[in-house]
């Protein structure tokens, strides 16, 4: 698979990498033995990027990535994992001391001593203004505690502060073909400044699978029955802040566009891995048959200029007008 480098970490990540917050919880349950497979399954179709967090099935999902390196130590795999939303968002509780418990947590349900990539898991918003967040983010590389970090962003100008930061290695950001707003500003900053983009809730939270219609059910458990419109955590988080209706219609016209032999959701990541600036995307799994579908996206043509004119249309008529200015 495709290797694409992070400029100011200086690490490679397949262009197609996993999220594992379905392996932690909020997606229905996946036992581990399951979890474990789709994690080889990864490895095995090229996946080279693991992105997790601390707070994913309170510390889970680390652990099993922490079970699957021990059992695979030759699968080399780049892992980035996330901090902060273990406790209230406060911007004095993003200091030096909670970091170091923070990572040393992680650092044992991975079980390494230097962590690839931290990421401050969506932080307050003044916290990109505060130099000593990024002066303890400092402290932790100098103490050998992470080799790099970054931040994971809810919008486009958390993502342009975060980038400005000198030692910035990597944002994440919700990226999919209903969320085109990270293209105008947040990907060309990036390239110019070597900073990595990880392209999250690439399917727009299932939607653009084209598995789903009006009378679809989920889980109990799962974070896309209860926070739907943002009522959990954060309203952008699940089917990229579009609301359910509009877009299962609009996912039906997308599938609509896919070339022939191309799966709604490997032409939805095709789309990403296409911008200009984007890292790594990482699509999550919750079975072995998802995580070699996912993976096989990065060996799909390019989409023509036809279907991307297409599908920028659909997102002008359907998506835009609805939450476009939101982020």
């Amino acid at each position: 698979m495709e290797q694409r480098v992070f400029g100011r970490a200086n690490r490679e990540a397949s262009v197609v990498g996993l999220g594992t917050w379905q392996l932690g919880a909020d997606w229905g349950s996946v036992d581990e033995r399951d979890a474990l497979a789709v994690l080889e399954a990864s490895v095995e179709a090229g996946v080279t990027f693991f992105d997790t967090a601390d707070v994913y099935g309170d510390g889970r999902s680390e652990q099993l990535i922490g079970r699957f390196l021990r059992e695979r130590p030759d699968a080399g795999v780049f892992v980035a994992t996330k901090m902060g939303r273990r406790e209230p968002q406060e911007v004095q509780r993003y200091n030096l001391d909670n970091f170091r418990t923070w990572n040393d947590r992680s650092r044992a349900n991975l079980g390494v001593d230097t962590l690839d990539l931290v990421q401050l898991h969506c932080p307050p918003t003044a916290a990109y203004a505060t130099d000593a967040v990024f002066d303890a983010l400092d402290t932790l590389v100098e103490e050998g505690r992470i080799a790099a970090y970054g931040v994971s962003v809810e919008t486009v100008d958390e993502a342009l502060a975060a980038i400005a930061r000198e030692h910035v290695a990597s944002v994440q950001i919700i990226l999919n073909a209903f969320r085109l707003k990270p293209l105008e500003r947040v990907l060309p900053a990036a390239a110019e400044a070597g900073v990595g983009i990880i392209a999250r809730v690439p399917l727009a939270s299932g939607l653009l699978s084209g598995r789903y219609t009006r009378d679809s059910v989920f889980a109990a458990d799962d974070h896309r029955n209860y926070n739907r419109r943002g009522e959990a955590f954060d309203v952008g988080e699940t089917f990229s802040g579009v609301d359910y209706e509009t877009g299962v219609e609009a996912a039906r016209e997308f599938a609509a566009l896919v070339p022939a032999g191309v799966t709604p959701a490997q032409a939805a990541l095709r789309w990403i891995i296409q911008q200009p600036g984007v890292t790594t995307v990482i699509p999550g799994a919750r079975n072995v048959e998802q995580a070699r579908a996912n993976a096989a996206a990065a060996a799909v043509p390019e989409l023509d200029a036809d279907t991307l004119k297409a599908i920028a249309e659909l997102y002008d008529r359907r998506i835009r007008p609805l939450v476009h200015d939101r982020w």
